[in-house]
């Protein structure tokens, strides 16, 4: 029961203050606790028969969602201050990328028609559903270990594209929405994040500490590079024929320097020299080579901000031990970050695919955006609530049994003969054999949390 007694301590804890009455505190933590257990279609309607009360009014659980009066980013507060705890110098590394959710509902507001991500790259398909931004705050477990790092969400909040009018609109309105497109896309609704997340950060204790913000290569934008953000840097990938520039002699009327280049023209040029930092990637330490160009200026993307690139080298793999090498893509990174050293950058882009791992996990095994609403404020909380449950969970086992794989997780199928970290499916499997080995009468009591607590500390 350690799993369970620590993740009912920290949503007790940390999600009290969310909520102004008691019985939406618990009627919280009984989803929350049923949520990941439950098996199929992640609905609300199934969490009411998983807590027994199929035979009973269900309006209060939906009410939950549509009608009480709390925030979605209240929700993580509980990570935020672990990992201030955990780790308090440096910069705070957060992954930001957006993940789209499809529905089918023709009466949800905000969901829209675009383009799918899993479409072949030779003929672009379309889904009709939700747009989200997620901030993973990311772990750096390989510094306590050889252990990779891991991702706990933060922020998951909607982001919902600007209603197209119609044919019969008028120039006026047309007018308005190509306005109002522009301050309302994607890298708007981001930076608005960031802010948001910087605010929470300064709230939690952290207001000396800098916000690494790494970015993908779609946010690689003026919209980002020239926003005014206080004790936020910005780190992301940049296209291989950006053309960047020095600036301009000093005495010169001239803002930038007339001779342009590219990073790749940088990464060919062997007038800059290789360099080798050492980082934690693929599950061990390897040696990576970098090139670095201090005080670049990109006119088109940051303006007269300086900025550092950062050029990386195509990395050797084979695919098995007598098979020939391979090459993956060498990256291209700009930041504005001009004093972090080099090789703690470089690891904190290399750790921001965890943010990839946190899509996979909250879509294919928690089942976010399964719920069916349709109310204003439904839409955007449930999936932002089952994102909070996946974050408070992974951080219940690791404050129970740390960053590594313990004998505490159920063994390993014989086809997967190394694992350092647990995955989030040990962890789901640990909580519903911890949740199946509790008594039935716990489960079926219309006070389930308060029940299961003092089952739990005995």
């Amino acid at each position: 029961m350690r799993l369970v007694r620590e993740f009912l301590s920290l949503l007790e804890q940390g999600w009290k203050p969310v909520f102004a009455q008691q019985r939406s505190l618990g009627r919280a933590i009984e989803h929350a606790m049923v949520l990941p257990c439950i098996l199929g279609r992640r609905t609300i309607s199934r969490e009411v028969c998983a807590l027994g009360r199929s035979n009973q009014d269900w309006s209060a659980d939906y009410k939950m969602f549509s009608r009480s009066r709390w925030q979605a980013d209240l929700l993580f507060a509980p990570v935020i201050d672990t990992y201030i705890v955990r780790y308090p110098e440096g910069p705070i590394p957060v992954a930001f990328d957006d993940t789209k959710l499809a529905k089918t509902g023709k009466k949800i507001a905000t969901a829209f028609w675009q383009r799918d991500p899993m479409s072949p790259p030779f003929h672009v398909n379309f889904l009709h559903g939700l747009r989200f931004i997620q901030a993973s705050l990311l772990f750096p477990h390989h510094q306590e270990g050889d252990i990779s790092a891991r991702g706990f969400p933060v922020v998951f909040q909607e982001a919902p594209a600007i209603k197209k009018p119609g044919r019969r609109a008028s120039e006026e309105e047309r007018a308005a929405y190509r306005q109002a497109r522009k301050q309302h896309n994607l890298s708007t609704q981001t930076l608005g994040a960031i802010q948001r997340l910087r605010h929470q950060l300064d709230q939690r204790g952290a207001c000396g500490r800098i916000l690494l913000a790494t970015l993908d290569g779609s946010f690689c934008n003026k919209t980002i590079f020239k926003a005014a953000l206080d004790r936020v840097h910005l780190l992301a990938r940049c296209r291989k024929d950006a053309r960047l520039c020095f600036p301009a002699p000093a005495g010169s009327r001239r803002r930038y320097d007339e001779q342009l280049f590219t990073p790749e023209e940088v990464r060919q040029r062997e007038a800059v020299p290789w360099q080798e930092a050492s980082v934690y990637y693929g599950g061990q330490r390897r040696t990576l080579r970098y090139k670095e160009v201090q005080g670049v200026l990109w006119r088109r993307g940051a303006g007269a901000r300086p900025l550092r690139l950062i050029v990386i080298a195509p990395i050797p793999y084979k695919l098995s031990r007598h098979a020939r090498t391979y090459y993956r893509d060498p990256a291209y990174l700009l930041s504005t970050d001009l004093h972090t050293s080099l090789p703690q950058l470089i690891q904190a882009y290399l750790d921001r695919w965890q943010i990839e791992v946190n899509h996979r996990d909250e879509k294919d095994l928690l089942g976010v955006g399964q719920a069916q609403v349709r109310s204003p404020q439904s839409v955007p909380r449930h999936p932002a609530f089952a994102v909070a449950c996946y974050s408070n969970l992974l951080l219940a086992a690791l404050k129970a049994f740390g960053p590594g794989r313990t004998s505490d997780y159920l063994s390993l199928p014989k086809w997967r003969k190394h694992a350092k970290r647990p995955s989030f499916l040990d962890i789901l499997t640990l909580l519903r054999k911890e949740c199946n080995e509790t008594p039935v009468w716990l489960l079926s009591n219309a006070t389930f949390a308060q029940n299961l607590v003092r089952y739990a500390n005995t």
